[in-house]
């Protein structure tokens, strides 16, 4: 359904572009062109930002299909259409991406040389993150899922850190050589089912060996993607070479595409294989969030630490949706939401050092609680909700995942709960470093603390983390529905009579 009349999806998708194209064709002397460039970079993601909150203002999240509905003609003859669409489930996706946008924009001060190419690179990628998140067509997800590469690879490789050409060929490798197999996976559903069409797809019976091999290629794609052990080695690497507004995104909001990407296509269409895979799937969450988390503890790298920081939760999330369980994979939604914040502040409060001049080797820090007090209460506001403390959105999903996973196996959700402990030890580690131990660098005593401009950027993530840990069914009821509704057809594929029950229940 369409509840406005007119494609407002659309319009939020492709503003960014029209932004894009306007940066990259200022004209005029490079420093009065970038600060303009900056300027309409800020004001489109701004104004982007306003009609995603309308549409969030105006979503109804009892329904759990389809809203804002758009559809026209697109290829006609082989039945593609272009269409668009939000459930609870992508909407929150798509409000992270139009939230955190101006963030990064604001945290790109630094960047000094092709600034024009740099802000229509940033908004370039908003308009691709936000069309494969509203797409509901399979063809057009897949389009805007391979277009997020082009702008991504760019941010990297040319606004990148000293190993930046590697580190984005890595991440464009990595990611085009799994994406390979999904096309070939769209193009068997299209033969099979007739169109492209998610909706449709969804509802069409697969046979089960027919499914085993779909998921193994959702697996080499979405896999990548959300840096599922042991397909993350191109993570630390494009992590700690991206520029800091680029990191925030990718780690943020692109990691999330992947684990999108499962709960989209793997699990409602391939049930059978789905459940079949779950205990693969635990294993491989098991492992990267045990296993990841010692290769945290022993970096010496800030932002290489928090890189793998993320890659641990992510497993996390892994373990959540394949529990099948409404608690699991709700609880994997709001470690979506609370990841993207909690790690978008965690890499920003690294850049307010970089952008002091200070690398971030843990052993050339210490000592900065003493002389930046507000920046020292950001930073470990970001690592307490990041080790899942209770009151801070990192415990809401952690919680709800551990209690999913139960239901499933006490042994996932008692390992897969080892990753607050491991966090802990990790995050006490850094907050121990950069903030409390005495160090040789004379320059730290003399930095300053934060100013108006990372006020603007961290005050409203650390207002988000205290929000969701406090009231966190005020964003949970967006996703109540649909999740409802995808376990319901779960069971239903794999038992029908146990869903004839349930429904007779009720």
């Amino acid at each position: 359904m369409n509840q406005l009349g007119f494609p407002i999806l659309s319009l939020i998708t492709y503003l960014p572009l029209l932004g894009a194209f306007i940066v990259a064709t200022l004209g005029g002397d490079d420093a009065r062109a970038a600060a303009k460039a900056r300027g309409i970079a800020l004001i489109t993601s701004l104004a982007v930002l306003l009609l995603g909150i309308f549409v969030w203002a105006r979503f109804q999240p009892g329904f759990a299909g389809y809203q804002f509905v758009e559809a026209a003609p697109w290829l006609a003859g082989i039945n593609v259409e272009y269409r668009m669409g939000v459930d609870g489930i992508s909407l929150f996706l798509i409000m992270l991406t139009l939230g955190l946008t101006p963030i990064a924009i604001l945290a790109s001060h630094g960047i000094k040389t092709r600034v024009r190419s740099f802000f229509a690179a940033l908004l370039l990628l908003e308009t691709m993150t936000i069309g494969m998140f509203a797409a509901t067509d399979f063809i057009l997800f897949y389009v805007f899922f391979e277009a997020v590469l082009l702008p991504m690879y760019l941010i990297i490789g040319v606004w990148g850190g000293p190993r930046r050409i590697y580190a984005a060929v890595k991440f464009f490798v990595f990611t085009l050589a799994g994406s390979l197999f999904m096309i070939l996976a769209v193009v068997w559903l299209w033969r099979h089912v007739g169109t492209t069409d998610i909706a449709v797809m969804t509802h069409t019976p697969i046979g089960r060996s027919a499914q085993m091999w779909l998921f193994l290629a959702f697996l080499a794609a979405f896999g990548v993607k959300a840096a599922v052990w042991p397909l993350h080695t191109w993570l630390p690497d494009a992590y700690g070479e991206a520029p800091v507004p680029g990191t925030v995104m990718l780690a943020a909001v692109l990691s999330k595409m992947g684990a999108y990407g499962f709960l989209r296509f793997a699990l409602p269409m391939l049930p059978l294989a789905s459940a079949a895979a779950a205990p693969l799937m635990f294993a491989l969450g098991v492992v990267a969030v045990i296993y990841i988390s010692y290769v945290a503890l022993a970096q010496t790298d800030m932002k290489r630490l928090i890189a793998y920081s993320s890659a641990a939760h992510m497993g996390v999330i892994i373990i959540g949706l394949f529990t099948f369980t409404v608690e699991g994979i709700e609880g994997a939604l709001f470690q979506m939401l609370s990841h993207g914040i909690v790690i978008a502040g965690l890499f920003l409060c690294g850049g307010v050092l970089t952008a002091r001049g200070e690398a971030l080797t843990l052993k050339n820090l210490g000592g900065l609680a003493a002389n930046m007090p507000v920046f020292a209460a950001a930073l470990m506001l970001f690592s307490l909700a990041n080790m899942g403390l209770p009151g801070t959105s990192g415990f809401i999903g952690e919680f709800l995942v551990i209690i999913g996973a139960m239901k499933v196996n006490f042994w996932v959700s008692l390992l897969g709960g080892a990753g607050m402990v491991l966090g802990a030890a990790y995050m006490l580690v850094m907050l121990r470093a950069v903030l409390f131990e005495k160090s040789a660098n004379p320059r730290l005593a003399k930095l300053k603390d934060l100013n108006a401009r990372e006020y603007a950027m961290l005050l409203p993530l650390a207002a988000l983390v205290m929000w969701l840990g406090i009231y966190p069914s005020s964003f949970t009821h967006a996703f109540d529905a649909p999740v409802a509704a995808l376990v319901q057809a779960h069971i239903a594929a794999l038992n029908p009579h146990m869903a004839l029950a349930m429904v007779t229940a009720k």
